[in-house]
């Protein structure tokens, strides 16, 4: 299975440099319609509710410290499947030319968000939730 940093390298290789904040959120959408989309996730890797919106922990700790990124120290783009490669490539068409805090402020409105951190900061935010709310909304094209 594919992991985050191989979603991170391909997203950064078809997109170019960008803050890690809007990598995270790129990642979390990717994520979020691949369970709708393919039926599964992308990476076993954990999405949780920072104060910013989604993060992937693993994602943060290799980031950290790092406003603009244009590569991650782990991973392969060549890890993933050509399925996977076309979810993340229809995400990256709707939501890649908008900024960090556009994409934050977005996930900020939405269910999943919500619900980890009505439960408290860095909580998972779990796949069955991002089914139910991606699957209810207008795909994302």
């Amino acid at each position: 299975m594919a992991d985050v940093f191989d979603t991170a390298n391909y997203i950064l290789e078809q997109c170019g440099p960008m803050t890690t904040m809007k990598l995270q959120k790129l990642i979390y959408y990717s994520q979020a319609w691949s369970t709708v989309w393919d039926d599964d996730v992308i990476f076993p890797e954990a999405i949780e509710a920072w104060q910013n919106g989604p993060v992937v922990r693993e994602l943060w700790q290799d980031t950290k410290g790092r406003f603009r990124i244009d590569t991650v120290s782990k991973g392969a783009s060549t890890n993933l499947t050509a399925a996977q490669k076309e979810t993340i490539d229809r995400v990256l068409g709707f939501y890649g030319s908008k900024d960090a805090q556009w994409l934050s402020d977005l996930t900020h409105m939405e269910e999943p968000w919500k619900l980890a951190m009505n439960e408290g900061q860095n909580t998972e935010i779990s796949p069955a939730w991002l089914v139910e709310y991606y699957s209810s909304i207008a795909p994302a094209e």
